[in-house]
């Protein structure tokens, strides 16, 4: 039988940090995860603020993240988990691939979000070099550039204010008006380096070695289209949870992430979370890292709570 003291779902900065962690409070320690080891950051071309490494390649932090978990002595395996099922004072954790089940005394998810794409020709080409999901990450590499941020929301309008302060030009192309607090809206509009064309839909990113501009249509009657060259492109349309498979576990708020209190433990002992997956205010590699260490103590003492 497969079994683990602790068995973390997602290899992401939460999960890999919570990895070292367990695995540092001698608990036999399994990190599982469907795709390369990093989570979102292998898609950030660059990393400017997470302490200690000055400016990094996402994909080299997350490398240098996984080999010290290895260094550390945890165990990884690429499986698509399906279902974790509760039994108490055992936890099982069912995956796709060959119906592998471990058992593991106590579950940390750190599954993280995905942010919602749009689908259009160009997205894909993009992702990662030219295309970002976080200002806060990328903004400084377009200082002094033309940038488009496409979102009208909360996090859109935010972005676009702290975008405007260092780039040269901002364009937000949004699908409906902005919808984000009026105050923030009206800051925004007022800035005099951004132009905002409301009722757009996105339909291509141009470019083929690097991103040059993007296409988009008034969904008005006109139908007016249009071309704005930029030097990058900041999505904001929304985040998707990535924590269906625990559905049952009824662990999850509305919005489809996992409630947790300030020690990472949800409602159910012995089941954990960390990182972007769980409610929350604020998703860095930095938070996420903070999390992980967290949920990874708590975890830890659960189960030596279990062996008396």
């Amino acid at each position: 039988m497969n079994s683990y003291d602790i068995v973390i779902v997602g290899g992401g900065p939460a999960g890999l940090t919570a990895s070292i962690y367990a695995v540092r409070a001698n608990m036999k320690t399994l990190v599982l995860d469907k795709l390369a080891p990093g989570g979102q950051i292998i898609n950030t071309n660059e990393i400017a603020n997470y302490t200690g490494f000055g400016v990094i390649n996402g994909a080299e932090l997350a490398i240098k993240m996984f080999e010290h978990s290895q260094e550390a002595g945890a165990e990884f395996e690429y499986k698509t988990v399906l279902a974790i099922r509760d039994e108490g004072a055992v936890k099982k954790v069912i995956c796709e691939e060959e119906g592998t089940v471990y058992e593991a005394r106590a579950v940390i998810i750190a599954t993280g979000t995905r942010p919602r794409r749009l689908g259009v020709p160009g997205e894909e080409a993009h992702a990662g070099a030219g295309i970002s999901w976080c200002a806060v990450c990328d903004g400084a590499q377009y200082r002094g550039k033309d940038v488009v941020v496409i979102g009208g929301g909360n996090s859109a309008v935010e972005e676009s204010i702290y975008l405007a302060g260092i780039v040269n030009k901002l364009t937000v192309v949004t699908m409906f008006d902005l919808t984000a607090d009026p105050s923030a809206c009206d800051k925004l509009r007022a800035m005099p380096n951004v132009t905002v064309y409301p009722y757009q839909d996105i339909l291509e990113f141009l470019g083929t070695d690097k991103l040059e501009g993007v296409r988009f249509k008034s969904t008005k009657e006109d139908a007016v289209e249009r071309t704005v060259s930029c030097d990058g492109v900041f999505e904001y349309i929304g985040l998707e949870p990535t924590a269906g498979f625990c559905a049952d576990l009824g662990i999850l708020d509305r919005t489809g992430c996992i409630v947790t209190d300030a020690a990472m433990c949800t409602s159910r002992p012995g089941i954990f979370a960390a990182g972007d997956i769980i409610v929350k205010g604020l998703r860095q590699v930095a938070t996420a890292c903070g999390d992980g260490a967290i949920a990874a103590n708590s975890a830890s003492k659960y189960v030596e709570s279990l062996r008396g």
